[in-house]
């Protein structure tokens, strides 16, 4: 079996925005400084440009910066002004799919981005999708100001492997139109109902008042409670039988 994409591998994936001529630093070096830097906890580009100065040769060079020599914080912005997005998305997507990522639950949730507010332009808000087992963001969409989360979460949906995930998310994204989605693509859900959806909590709660559609896990887990002697009440696990 074949070792999985390195980052620095799939970094190269992404095409480089610059003219061929006058390239002094390679993109996959940048980015991979770029990451390093993240990780180390910096938080701009001026930072990011500090942490590969001091470093120095043992960082450069394993990065890939042929002369030893890492770019100032001008020399980075320039680069990712031009920068293609949803190619590096892509690519780190595509790094998180070789270890495993796209494998198993996916919490789904929108933010808006720390520091992204300017004055009185409104901060960036986006869409995400989580990885927890791998503690990985596996797909995000920004949330234009002409829709809302859960049109963006029904695009995002659109471009994630679901097939036999698990995709959790809060009442903000429990619509049809997203149960659908996730369905057809061969997933399933756990999404929470609140009481502005009056309706759909109604027919809930008449759906499990029927003790025909709860699951069996929940009865034997009574019956065993009942043998023990013991009085606890909490529910266990329960499910919706579909009926054709």
């Amino acid at each position: 079996m074949s070792a999985p994409l390195s980052l620095l591998e799939a970094l190269a994936l992404v095409p480089d925005p610059r003219s061929r001529h006058g390239r002094i630093h390679p993109l996959v070096a940048v980015l991979g400084l770029t990451v390093t830097a993240l990780l180390a906890g910096c938080r701009s580009l001026a930072a990011v440009a500090q942490f590969g100065h001091d470093r120095g040769n043992a960082v450069a060079f394993p990065l890939g910066f042929r002369r030893g020599q890492t770019p100032n914080a001008s020399a980075l912005g320039k680069i990712f002004r031009r920068l293609n997005v949803p190619a590096l998305e892509a690519a780190l997507t595509t790094w998180l799919a070789a270890r495993g990522a796209t494998d198993g639950h996916l919490a789904m949730d929108g933010k808006t981005l720390t520091g992204s507010a300017d004055g009185d332009v409104p901060g960036r808000h986006l869409v995400a999708a989580y990885a927890t087992a791998h503690a990985a963001v596996v797909g995000q969409l920004e949330v234009a100001r002409t829709t809302n989360e859960h049109k963006a979460a029904l695009r995002l949906l659109g471009v994630l492997p679901l097939a036999g995930r698990v995709v959790t998310a809060d009442a903000l994204f429990t619509h049809r139109d997203v149960c659908d989605t996730l369905t057809h693509a061969g997933g399933d859900y756990l999404l929470a109902v609140k009481g502005n959806q009056a309706t759909l909590e109604a027919d809930l709660k008449a759906e499990f008042a029927d003790e025909a559609n709860r699951s069996p896990l929940r009865a034997a887990a009574g019956g065993r409670r009942a043998a023990d002697g013991g009085g606890c009440s909490t529910p266990g696990p329960v499910t919706i039988r579909h009926q054709p």
